[in-house]
C-alpha cells in the first residue's frame, strides 16, 4: 500500500487496490514481465478471451501500468463491462512502484531537463531501449521533450505497437517523479489532505497570495451569519486541489486526449490564482464599490486576477523557476494559465482566438471557469464550502461529477460531458446556488451591511492612500489600476478608518490638501465613514421597509424611485430621496433566463464518446419552470421610529401604485419556479 507523505519524499499518486491471490506470478516483480508473462496472468485471472490482443500489441509488465479504457477499446475491447473487468485486474498490480535506477556512467536524472540529444540516447540505451535510440535522434529530442511526450507523439514518431510506447512511457515517468522540492500536504476540512506541486507552494508563498488570507470569502456575509469567516485563500486552495483532481481523472480515463504535465500543473495554478483579483470583502468591492466610485465600468475581479497573476510572477522572479525546474514553456503557458481565469469569451465561436493551447484542448478552459455552462471546479468548492461554514445543507455531490466526467466531440469543439444518470444531480448543483442567494450572499440584512460597508468606503475613498510602483500614492479607488498597491488593500481598510484618531485625520489631511490645494478634503467625510463603521460593528443598521416583486423584469434601478418614495404621500415627517436605498436583486441558476442544464451534453454508458442534450422535459415535471427572478428591497436610512413608520407607508403605497407584490417576510421566499 502507498505510505504517508513525509517531508523527505513528494507523496505518490496511487489507488490502494485488493490484494492479488490468483495470480500466479509474484507481483513485486510484474514491470519485468515480458510478453508472455503477461498472457499467463491474464490466463490466471480468467481474462484469457483477450490473450490474442494483448499478444498482438506486444504488452508487456510495463505496459500494464499505464492502460487506460481508451488503449483497451483501441485494442477491440469494445464492451465498457469487458474493458472495466480487465482495468479491475490490473489494479491489482498497480500498487507497485518501480523506483528509478541510476546505472554508472549514466547522466544525472535529476537534471534531466537539460540533457541535450545523445544524453537523452543514452538514458534510452541504459533502459533497455536502444532499439528507439535513431528515432529519437532523428526527431532530436532532447531532456526538456522527455517531459511532455505522449502516446500520440511516439506514434508518430514510429513506435508503431502499442507496447513499445507503453514500455517507453514507463521509463520516461520515472524521469517525471523526480521533483527538486517535495509537495506539500495541506489539511482541508472540505477536501481532507490535499496535495500541492512545489511549484504551487512557490506562489503560495507569496504576498500577492498571501494576501487572499485577509480576504472574506463571503464579505458582509460574515457580520450575518457567523459560522462564514473563512477567506479567499482556502477557497484558492480548494479550487488548485479540484482542477487538479479532474484534469487528472480525464487524463487516466482517456489517454486519446493526450493531456500532459504539463497540462495539469497549468490547470492547477489557474484553479490556484483565478481569484487573486478580488479586493476587500469579495464582492461587495467590484458589485458595490467600483461602481459607486465612478472607477472603470468594464474593471471585473477576473481582469485583476490576471493582472495580479503577472505582478506575481515578475515580482517574485518565478519565470526561471517554472521553465528550468519545472518544465513550463514560456511565454505559451502563462497565456494558457492567464486565459484559463478569464474562461471562453465565447464557447460558441467557432474560431480559435487562444494562444495558450489548441483548439483540441478546448475542454481544458472549461475545469476552472466554464463560461458555457458554469459547470467547474470553483462552483464545486465554493458550494461545498460556503454550506460548510453556513450551517446550510449541500444536496449537491461533486465527487460523482469527478468520477463521471468524460470528454466527447460536439460540433468540432471537445468539451466536458457528463453520464446520462447524473443530470438530477447537476439540477440539485443549481438549486444549492439558488439556495444559496436566497439564504446568505443576498439576505437582507447582508445586502444592508454591503451597502453601510460600501459607503463608509466611498466617504472615506480621498483620504485613504496606498503606495505603489515607484512610490506613488494611490486612493482606495484606484489601487485597481495599480498591482503593487492592490497588493495591499485588504478587509483591513474596514478596521484602518475605524480606528484613525482624531489628531491621525486632521494630520492626514493637512498633508492630502498641501499635496493637492485643488482638491480640499472635508474631514467630516471621514468622521461619517467612522460613524457608519461603528453602526455596523454595534449592530445599527439600516432598516428594511420591505421586498417586491416587480410585474416585469427591471433592466436597472429607475433614477426617480428614490424621488416617489419621499413624495408618495404628506406626512409630519420629514422624508428625503437620499434616506431611500433601493436595490434590484436578480435570482438566477447562472445564465440569467437560461437553463445552463441546456447547455450541458452527456454521454450514456452504451456510447460513452457521443454528447447529447437532455432536455427538463425528460429530467422531471417537478422541475422549476421559471427560473429566474427580481426583488426590489426597500431599505431606510432613518432609524426613529415616526420616520421608519412613515417610510413603511410610503414603501407599500409605492409599490401598490407600481403593481409590486409586496413580500411580507422574506425568509420564507420560495425557491425558483415556486412564484
Amino acid at each position: 500500500m502507498a505510505g504517508r507523505p513525509s517531508d523527505d519524499h513528494p507523496p505518490t499518486y496511487v489507488d490502494v487496490p485488493s490484494t492479488v491471490t490468483s495470480a500466479q506470478e509474484p507481483q513485486t516483480d510484474y514491470a519485468g514481465w515480458g510478453v508472455e508473462e503477461t498472457c499467463r496472468y491474464l490466463r490466471a485471472e480468467g481474462l484469457g478471451e483477450w490473450e490474442d490482443a494483448f499478444r498482438e500489441h506486444r504488452i508487456t509488465g510495463v505496459g500494464l501500468r499505464y492502460l487506460a479504457d481508451a488503449d483497451l477499446e483501441k485494442m477491440g475491447l469494445k464492451l465498457h463491462e469487458d474493458r472495466l473487468r480487465v482495468l479491475h485486474i490490473l489494479r491489482k498490480l498497480w500498487q507497485i512502484e518501480v523506483e528509478p535506477s541510476k546505472k554508472p556512467g549514466a547522466p544525472e536524472m535529476a537534471g534531466y531537463v537539460r540533457w541535450g540529444v545523445e544524453e537523452t540516447c543514452q538514458y534510452l540505451r541504459d533502459e533497455g531501449l536502444g532499439e528507439w535510440e535513431v528515432t529519437f535522434r532523428e526527431h532530436r529530442i532532447t531532456g526538456v521533450g522527455l517531459r511532455y511526450l505522449a502516446y500520440a507523439d511516439l506514434e508518430k514518431m514510429g513506435l508503431k505497437f502499442l507496447g513499445d510506447r507503453l514500455r517507453v512511457l514507463h521509463s520516461l515517468r520515472k524521469l517525471w517523479q523526480i521533483e527538486a522540492e517535495p509537495s506539500k500536504v495541506f489539511n482541508d476540512p472540505i477536501h481532507g489532505h490535499m496535495v500541492m506541486h512545489p511549484l504551487l507552494i512557490k506562489i503560495i508563498d507569496t504576498p500577492q497570495f498571501q494576501r487572499l488570507r485577509h480576504i472574506k470569502q463571503l464579505g458582509g456575509v460574515y457580520f450575518v451569519f457567523p459560522g462564514a469567516s473563512h477567506n479567499r485563500f482556502e477557497h484558492s486552495l480548494g479550487v488548485a486541489h479540484l482542477a487538479g483532481e479532474l484534469v487528472r481523472a480525464l487524463k487516466r480515463r482517456q489517454g486519446d486526449l493526450d493531456i500532459d504535465d504539463r497540462d495539469v500543473l497549468c490547470v492547477q495554478i489557474a484553479g490556484l490564482c483565478h481569484d487573486l483579483g478580488h479586493g476587500p470583502f469579495s464582492h461587495m468591492f467590484d458589485g458595490k464599490f467600483i461602481p459607486k466610485a465612478g472607477s472603470d465600468p468594464s474593471w471585473t475581479h477576473e481582469k485583476a486576477s490576471v493582472q495580479m497573476f503577472d505582478h506575481l510572477v515578475a515580482d517574485n522572479n518565478l519565470k526561471s523557476e517554472m521553465e528550468k525546474k519545472h518544465g513550463l514553456v514560456l511565454p505559451e503557458d502563462l497565456d494558457f494559465i492567464k486565459e484559463m481565469i478569464a474562461g471562453l469569451m465565447d464557447p460558441k465561436d467557432p474560431k480559435w482566438p487562444y494562444k495558450g493551447r489548441p483548439k483540441d484542448k478546448s475542454f481544458l478552459y472549461e475545469i476552472v471557469s466554464n463560461k458555457r455552462n458554469g459547470i467547474d471546479v470553483d462552483k464545486w468548492d465554493y458550494f461545498a464550502r460556503d454550506c460548510y461554514h453556513l450551517g446550510i445543507k449541500n444536496n449537491f455531490d461533486y465527487g460523482r461529477c469527478l468520477m463521471f466526467a468524460r470528454v466527447c466531440e460536439v460540433k468540432g469543439r471537445k468539451q466536458i460531458c457528463f453520464r446520462d444518470k447524473e443530470v438530477g444531480n447537476l439540477y440539485d448543483m443549481f438549486y444549492t446556488r439558488d439556495c444559496l442567494h436566497r439564504r446568505a450572499y443576498k439576505h437582507k440584512a447582508v445586502n444592508i451591511v454591503e451597502t453601510m460597508i460600501t459607503e463608509a468606503f466611498w466617504n472615506a475613498d480621498k483620504f485613504i492612500r496606498f503606495e505603489g510602483s515607484k512610490g506613488k500614492m494611490f486612493k482606495l479607488s484606484e489601487t485597481i489600476d495599480d498591482m503593487e498597491a492592490y497588493t495591499k488593500v485588504t478587509d483591513d481598510v474596514f478596521q484602518k478608518i475605524l480606528n484613525t484618531s482624531f489628531d491621525e485625520l486632521n494630520a492626514l489631511r493637512e498633508i492630502l490638501n498641501r499635496a493637492n490645494p485643488i482638491e480640499i478634503l472635508n474631514p467630516k467625510n471621514l468622521e461619517n465613514s467612522k460613524e457608519i463603521l461603528k453602526n455596523v460593528v454595534c449592530r445599527n443598521l439600516y432598516k428594511c421597509l420591505g421586498q417586491a416583486l416587480p410585474p416585469k423584469h427591471v433592466n436597472e434601478k429607475i433614477a426617480s424611485w428614490e424621488d416617489d418614495l419621499a413624495q408618495c404621500i404628506p406626512q409630519d415627517v420629514v422624508l428625503n430621496p437620499e434616506d431611500f436605498i433601493i436595490d434590484v436583486i436578480n435570482f438566477d441558476y447562472g445564465m440569467k433566463k437560461k437553463n445552463p442544464i441546456n447547455s450541458v451534453r452527456f454521454y450514456s454508458k452504451d456510447d460513452p464518446n457521443k454528447g447529447f442534450r437532455i432536455s427538463k422535459e425528460q429530467v422531471s415535471k417537478l422541475l422549476p419552470q421559471q427560473l429566474s427572478k427580481q426583488l426590489i428591497q426597500v431599505s431606510c436610512k432613518k432609524l426613529d421610529s415616526r420616520s421608519l413608520e412613515a417610510a413603511k407607508e410610503n414603501f407599500e403605497l409605492w409599490c401598490s401604485h407600481n403593481d409590486f407584490w409586496v413580500i411580507q417576510d422574506e425568509d420564507i421566499l420560495p425557491p425558483l419556479g415556486l412564484l
